[in-house]
């Protein structure tokens, strides 16, 4: 993973911006009075490899457009996030970028910073207070095509395990969203059981772990709310010598789950674009700053990948 230099809560105006960011090395003007334009990023867990993806294509994307970064964690706290945001405003930062923790208990820091006057936009997830803008993708159309897949393989009929990601988050909510909708078209197919592994992949292997003792070979297929549960999913699957009889399919395409899939571990995944939401976070500040038109919501689609068409993702 690659590091980034982490602030703590600066809670003095006068505080160095350059005590505590971290900076591109361009000196490209952005502000058009001769200051680079600052932009705050707290991102919901750097331990999570797709966000990882996101905050690395924003750092790429503000370098290119000469613009200076300062990064945080907040570590999947929500409590956290709003202090984050509040240091953002106290250094008077041109625009802040945030990737909440949750739906609700995130909306405070959205609150504060539009009240501070200082635009905020959400990338990847969402909150129940509007920000400026919003840049990411429709997380209930994740599911709905893989809720789609399992159901074609298994001709209508099966029994379905659900692992869910961080309870509250956007994602989790709209990913078991769009699940439902889906199982409501299949009466054949049958939620047996639906549990939180916080998108983590040691968390989901123990759950499957658990769900094997109590389902075993009932279950027919698992959908994870991420790769990293699906990964974890299709390790304990395997280690039960159940993995040839039970599809998985996760979503966010990162490289290990397209590796999983090209080795036939992984029945398929749903590809989320980091790249392009980091990228237009960055571009949607940059606009947001200097005044210029922007839109307020920039939906990315997502993609279904199989091993028939992986080669167009690796």
């Amino acid at each position: 993973m690659k590091s980034i230099r982490q602030i703590g809560l600066c809670f003095f105006a006068s505080v160095l911006l350059g005590a505590c960011s971290q900076s591109t090395s361009s000196d490209k003007d952005q502000a058009g009075d001769g200051q680079k334009l600052v932009v705050g990023a707290t991102m919901l867990s750097m331990q999570n490899e797709f966000i990882v993806n996101v905050h690395d294509e924003m750092e790429k994307k503000a370098k290119e457009l000469g613009v200076e970064l300062i990064t945080v964690d907040a570590e999947r706290s929500a409590l956290k996030q709003i202090e984050q945001v509040e240091s953002f405003i106290a250094q008077k930062v041109d625009v802040i970028i945030m990737n909440p923790c949750e739906v609700e208990a995130s909306s405070p820091a959205v609150t504060k910073a539009l009240a501070a006057k200082i635009p905020i936009i959400n990338v990847n997830s969402e909150t129940s207070a509007k920000p400026s803008a919003f840049v990411g993708s429709d997380d209930v159309e994740s599911a709905k095509i893989a809720l789609r897949y399992i159901a074609e393989k298994l001709g209508g009929k099966g029994n379905i395990l659900m692992m869910q990601g961080y309870m509250g988050q956007a994602a989790q909510l709209k990913r078991e969203q769009g699940a439902k909708e889906i199982l409501k078209e299949y009466p054949g197919l049958k939620l047996i059981a639906q549990q939180t592994a916080e998108w983590d992949r040691a968390k989901a292997m123990s759950l499957m772990e658990n769900w094997i003792q109590s389902y075993g070979s009932q279950v027919n297929a698992v959908f994870a709310q991420n790769d990293e549960m699906g990964m974890g999913a299709v390790k304990a699957l395997t280690a039960a010598g159940l993995k040839s009889k039970v599809i998985v399919v996760s979503i966010d395409a990162i490289p290990d789950a397209l590796q999983a899939v090209k080795k036939g571990e992984l029945d398929a995944t749903v590809f989320q674009n980091a790249q392009q939401q980091g990228a237009k976070a960055i571009e949607t500040a940059i606009k947001l700053a200097k005044g210029q038109p922007y839109d307020k919501e920039t939906l990315i689609p997502f993609q279904l990948v199989t091993k028939e068409n992986l080669a167009k993702f690796q």
